[in-house]
This record gives C-alpha cells, sequence and structure tokens, in this order.
C-alpha cells in the first residue's frame, strides 16, 4: 500500500515537472534556446551563466541553471560549445543534471545568413526518497515525527542516466531573426520504476524584429538606439506557453518589458528585465554583460503566494590572443547577425 502511495506521489511529480523550464532571458543562454546560436556572436569565445529561483515562496526548490561556453569559428563557417544545465524541483529534490556538446553551421550571403545547429549529451536524473515523507511518520496532534523512519518500499530506481539530442535553425534576414529548435529527438526513457515514461519532444520557436529609432543617423551602430520586439512559443507534449514582448536597447543599456503565459505551466507572468553590457575593449570584440529579471504573476497564482520568479545571468565574450577574427563578424560581412537581436 506505502509502495504504492510513493508510486503516486513520484507520478504527481512527474506530471507537475515533466516539461523543460524556460529562461525570461533566453536572449542571455542562446545556446539552451537554441543550438543553431552556438557560435554566432561577434568575438571568438563567449561565456554564460545563468540562475533562475521559480516560486520562491512556494515551498520546494524550483532553482534552474544553465552554463556554457562556445566558439566562433569563421574558417569552420560557424561554432562549436558546452551546455551544462541542472534543475533542482519539488521537497524530494527531483535533480536533473545535463551535459552537452553543440555545433553549427552557417550558410549566406550580404542579404541573409542561415545557421543549422546540432545537441548531444547525456542526462542524469534523480530523486531523494528520503526526503518523502508517508502516513507513517505522521502524528495526529504532532505532524511530521521527528526522526521517524518510514517502512514504505523505495522504488527500484532512483538514479537514471541517459542520451539526449537535439538540433536548431536560425534564420537572419533584413531586420528578421527567426529560429526553431526541437529537443529530446530521441524521447530517452525517465522511468525510476522500471516501466517506460519517455520524456517528450519540445519544440520552441522565436521571432525578433529590430527596429532602428535612428534610420537616418550616419552613427556608429552601437551609439543608436533600437526596439526589438520578440516572440517566443514553447510546446512539450501538452504543455505550452508562450512570451511575447519588447526591449529597449541604447549603448549598452538594453531594458526589456514581456508577458509570459502560464496555462499548465504555471501562473502567467509579467517580466521585466534589464541588461548591461560592459565593453572593456570594443574594438577587440571584449564585453562583460550583467542580466536581472523578475517574474511577477499576474494570473492564476497571486504574486503573494508565489514572491515571483528571479534570474540573473552574467556572460562574457573575448577575442584570443592567437585569432585572425579580429572581433570582426567573419563571413557575410554585409548581413545582419543574430547577436544583433540581443
Amino acid at each position: 500500500m506505502r509502495w504504492m502511495m510513493l508510486l503516486m506521489v513520484l507520478l504527481k511529480s512527474f506530471t507537475s515537472f515533466a516539461q523543460d523550464h524556460l529562461y525570461s532571458q533566453f536572449f542571455n543562454s542562446p545556446l539552451y534556446l537554441n543550438p543553431a546560436l552556438t557560435g554566432q556572436f561577434k568575438a571568438d569565445l563567449r561565456m554564460d551563466l545563468i540562475y533562475r529561483n521559480q516560486w520562491t515562496a512556494v515551498p520546494g526548490t524550483l532553482s534552474y541553471v544553465s552554463g556554457s561556453i562556445d566558439w566562433n569559428i569563421p574558417r569552420f563557417g560557424g561554432g562549436i560549445g558546452l551546455l551544462f544545465t541542472r534543475s533542482s524541483e519539488g521537497t524530494a529534490y527531483l535533480d536533473k543534471t545535463n551535459l552537452s556538446g553543440l555545433y553549427s553551421y552557417s550558410i549566406g550571403s550580404e542579404d541573409f545568413v542561415l545557421s543549422f545547429g546540432l545537441q548531444a549529451g547525456f542526462t542524469q536524473r534523480k530523486i531523494d526518497y528520503s526526503k518523502l515523507v508517508f502516513d507513517d511518520q505522521l502524528d495526529p496532534t504532532l505532524g511530521i515525527i521527528p526522526g521517524s523512519v518510514s517502512a514504505a518500499t523505495s522504488l527500484p530506481f532512483n538514479n537514471k542516466f541517459y542520451f539526449d539530442t537535439g538540433i536548431g535553425t536560425n534564420l537572419v534576414i533584413g531586420e528578421f531573426n527567426i529560429g526553431a529548435a526541437l529537443q529530446h529527438i530521441n524521447q530517452p526513457n525517465e522511468s525510476f520504476t522500471g516501466a517506460p515514461a519517455k520524456l517528450p519532444m519540445r519544440i520552441n520557436t522565436h521571432v525578433s524584429y529590430r527596429l532602428d529609432l535612428d534610420p537616418y543617423n550616419d552613427m556608429d551602430e552601437d551609439d543608436k538606439s533600437f526596439v526589438i520586439p520578440s516572440v517566443v512559443y514553447y510546446r512539450q507534449d501538452q504543455f505550452q506557453s508562450y512570451s511575447i514582448g519588447m526591449q529597449y536597447k541604447r549603448r549598452g543599456v538594453n531594458v526589456g518589458l514581456s508577458y509570459r503565459s502560464g496555462a499548465q505551466t504555471g501562473p502567467s507572468a509579467v517580466v521585466l528585465s534589464l541588461i548591461f553590457d560592459l565593453f572593456i575593449n570594443k574594438e577587440g570584440g571584449e564585453k562583460l554583460r550583467f542580466g536581472f529579471s523578475h517574474d511577477a504573476a499576474v494570473q492564476g497564482l497571486t504574486y503573494g503566494n508565489t514572491a515571483g520568479s528571479t534570474e540573473g545571468s552574467i556572460g562574457y565574450e573575448t577575442t584570443l590572443p592567437s585569432s585572425d577574427n579580429g572581433g570582426s563578424p567573419g563571413r557575410f560581412e554585409g548581413a545582419r547577425r543574430c547577436y544583433e537581436f540581443y
């Protein structure tokens, strides 16, 4: 009986958290968004780190972190990278850790750049049964009995490894940036029970437009002002969400406001983001970026119940001393590049 209760608890967790997490600062974790964005930046080397603390007032940890490093290699027509992602969800610490390698290749001309990306890696998924509480550990008066150990039988597995894959594509044409990615193509088995429990494929698409507010001014583009509206759509099995908003960008400062739908994935939210780019060596393509965003629930769970979700990010780009890239975008000199949209 208690084994069945444990199974029901775990299935409830699977139902609640089967979908992948999303970052509100999707543009500050480009490799997580789309493997086709690997190596798509102005310098030679890029490092990004982003952390999300979701619904801080809700009992049980809901935290996510992604770190990546990628290289822009013009002579290969693209780039290579590594992506590390870890999540921790629920009072039983349902943890998932993924390490993936990525590769992208670009074709184009002075009018467009079309990129293709591949991703492959391994994931570890585990759960801590000792954090679960059962009926034989409860007292009607005292609540949870201190130091009590349940007689419930644990499930056969609490640690799962599996291979995972993804693909993506991205097109920059004129003032538009359009991309799509498909993750978990092989639909790996995540089950702790031995019965099949396939991870559903995740598809996300993103579209951005770059509006120059100084189109007739001959100043350097780094000194101009831009408004960049964006839409991101996400779907995984029956779970779906979208984010629609815009950023105002001027001289290394980026202020964004967006709406993120909830439905099955949680309460709808308004997201405010602030991004600061510090150019250590602008001519050499060296840049340090800091980002902060906060989601405030506006529908479903109230803000008082969730305390919202907060993200922090840091990124660094540099040109390597031995490089002949020189901070230039390399091929397709006249074409707009995806990094200009964030």
